[in-house]
């Protein structure tokens, strides 16, 4: 209970500041970055340590960055750096960021470097585990596909992949781009070892972050909400590229607060 209320401070407090600089910087992909915030923060409070993570939806780095911030790999004159010339913080993630192991931004690259990095641990015998975040949109990839395949047939159960599942993409709903379901049979017919959660539940998260699978990549379906938080953005395709103006980022926050 005390974790659960430490966890929804921090995330009301990022997603905040994710308004702000957005605000400030005139960036998009609020609702992207909004959907993942409580998985990052239960990772990086709780389950990472010693492990790996890549954030493979690039284009929501801003929630990683707040994050990453909050934990003081970056400070927050390099935070509000973000939008400006040349800042380090590009508008999709960076391995020039401190705590940032692998630049992504076009969809599909993160699972396959995911998969290589979980390989070579096996190859030599060490223990850390690989969390991968990917979207919903970026399983119409043909790399995610083929990376799983790879991923079963060697047995990579050090690999843990996690959809952020808030069903909208660019342009429109999943649904109306490419149907998706029934995905949790999808990923098993793969091989792979599936478990849905509430995205927004820190409690399923832990839980399911926790959970070791045996001989099989291991795939949470996190279902989000995008946009998560404040209810003018939540399930909108128009945030996926919008910035709030003035109007905007002062009733998110007030609804927030």
């Amino acid at each position: 209970m005390y974790l659960t209320k430490n966890l929804k401070i921090l995330s009301k407090d990022i997603r905040i500041q994710i308004l702000k600089i957005s605000n400030s910087a005139k960036s998009s992909h609020i609702g992207s970055s909004f959907s993942i915030v409580d998985i990052l923060i239960v990772l990086y409070k709780i389950i990472l340590k010693k492990n790996i993570f890549i954030l493979s939806k690039g284009h929501a780095c801003l929630s990683y960055y707040c994050v990453l911030q909050k934990l003081n790999y970056i400070t927050k004159k390099v935070l509000n750096s973000f939008g400006k010339n040349n800042s380090i913080l590009l508008s999709h993630v960076s391995h020039k960021v401190p705590g940032v192991e692998f630049s992504t931004g076009s969809l599909g690259h993160g699972l396959p470097y995911a998969v290589g990095r979980a390989l070579a641990e096996k190859i030599n015998k060490k223990k850390k585990k690989i969390y991968v975040l990917l979207s919903d949109g970026e399983l119409n990839e043909g790399t995610t596909w083929e990376s799983l395949l790879f991923a079963s047939f060697h047995k990579l159960d050090n690999l843990i992949v996690i959809i952020d599942y808030n069903k909208i993409q660019s342009l429109d709903f999943t649904k109306n781009i490419l149907q998706l379901e029934p995905l949790n049979k999808k990923f098993i017919s793969f091989g792979c070892f599936v478990k849905i959660i509430d995205g927004h539940n820190y409690s399923q998260i832990y839980k399911s972050l926790l959970f070791k699978s045996k001989n099989k990549p291991y795939i949470i379906i996190a279902n989000t909400i995008k946009g998560k938080g404040v209810k003018f953005m939540e399930n909108s395709v128009l945030w996926h590229y919008k910035s709030p103006d003035s109007k905007e980022l002062s009733e998110a926050i007030k609804e927030l607060q």
